[in-house]
């Protein structure tokens, strides 16, 4: 039966060219589309660099103008920071919206895993935890950071760098004096005579912050999980930042990153 078809077909007279089905050049197709894209580029290049060192040259007057934010004042008013020293220190950069408003939590995820080398799961499960207690979702809504300071939720009494929220309210700024109070029981030493805080001086000052806390308001509350959340917090001291006081000093108080 199948030789009987394969005869049939090969009887059949051969179309001519007119009777061909018309078949686009797809080779020529893609050329002339390179070749429109390329002559697209060329003709807007010079506008695309010339516009970007136009507001370059911008930006570098309006900073010879512009009065600079003195070291320990780089918060402008309207502006919010949190209880969170390491999301403040983004802001600060401008690598978080500056005002500290209107950020997404998926978004700022990424963001602070990138700046500080963090996990994946701490990110998320910190900025997903914070969603949560705010009422909000995760992947499509925002925040401003100075809602992160809520009581008992990341922000937490005993702070290394923060008074109890019920003596000072605003949980945005550290405390100077805990933060030198920090830095000043350092005791180990590194490369080249560095200062290092060490896991024992971290842990004897969150013990002596402890009793402190409890000891100066009588609201003060100490739960499993904010005693490991502070401690987590402490040693990230001694990973991200190389228990490196002078790194340590400018994030603490100015919440900023070293010049080092």
């Amino acid at each position: 039966m199948q030789s009987l078809k394969w005869r049939a077909c090969m009887q059949m007279e051969p179309l001519t060219n007119d009777q061909l089905p018309i078949i686009p050049d797809v080779h020529e197709q893609c050329i002339c589309r390179k070749g429109t894209l390329g002559l697209i580029q060329k003709l807007t290049k010079p506008f695309i660099y010339l516009s970007v060192m136009t507001c370059d040259f911008n930006l570098f007057l309006a900073n010879l103008i512009l009065l600079a934010h003195p070291p320990n004042k780089v918060i402008a008013a309207g502006e919010t920071r949190s209880a969170c020293h390491v999301l403040n220190a983004v802001a600060n950069h401008g690598i978080l919206p500056h005002d500290g408003k209107n950020i997404t939590f998926w978004a700022s995820n990424t963001t602070v895993r990138q700046t500080f080398n963090f996990a994946p799961s701490l990110c998320f499960f910190v900025l997903k935890f914070s969603a949560d207690f705010l009422g909000r979702s995760y992947w499509v809504d925002k925040f401003d950071l100075e809602e992160l300071s809520k009581y008992n939720a990341i922000e937490h009494d005993a702070s290394l760098t923060r008074r109890n929220a019920a003596l000072i309210p605003d949980q945005g700024r550290p405390d100077l004096a805990l933060v030198q109070e920090l830095l000043s029981v350092a005791t180990g030493k590194g490369k080249g005579g560095k200062v290092l805080l060490t896991k024992e001086n971290l842990s004897k000052q969150l013990a002596k912050r402890r009793g402190e806390a409890r000891a100066e308001t009588p609201e003060y509350s100490e739960s499993l999980f904010h005693n490991m959340f502070g401690s987590a917090d402490s040693s990230m001291s001694l990973t991200i930042f190389g228990s490196r006081v002078d790194d340590l000093r400018p994030m603490l108080t100015e919440e900023r990153f070293s010049g080092n």
